[in-house]
């Protein structure tokens, strides 16, 4: 299964069960960063790590509870126009769609860590060489 496929089941709970899965699962893809129709995992934690949210993407990738993020953090971060285009996109307004994304994020980056490592996620340590390479190069 797809990562986008996961954050759309994730997203689809969060907001009440109901939605065309692929729509929500392509339109996530899209809002976070991945260019094919899935979604970027280091691209996203890059962006939330950049945006000043180091402390809470190690929560999430860590064994321990998951840190929260606020709808006015994820609007920072991904902007509120492309928010918007999300919404509208699978026939939410934006105050629903940012709620369903304050826990999807978390818990889609948290399941897409095994026990707090990408390394499986990104193609083993040469994969994760190469992403530290792009975040501290």
């Amino acid at each position: 299964m797809s990562l986008a496929n996961i954050a759309a089941e994730i997203f689809m709970k969060q907001i009440g069960g109901s939605g065309n899965a692929d729509m929500i699962s392509t339109a996530l893809g899209s809002l976070l960063g991945g260019s094919d129709g899935n979604i970027d995992l280091m691209d996203i934690i890059s962006k939330f790590q950049s945006g000043g949210l180091e402390s809470v993407v190690s929560s999430w990738l860590g064994d321990g509870g998951n840190d929260g993020i606020s709808a006015e953090q994820i609007t920072n971060i991904l902007g509120l126009e492309n928010i918007a285009s999300f919404a509208a996109r699978i026939g939410i307004d934006t105050d629903t769609a940012l709620g369903g994304l304050q826990n999807t994020i978390p818990n889609m980056i948290d399941q897409s860590s095994s026990n707090g490592s990408l390394l499986d996620s990104v193609g083993g340590l040469d994969g994760a060489l190469n992403i530290a390479k792009g975040l501290f190069g």
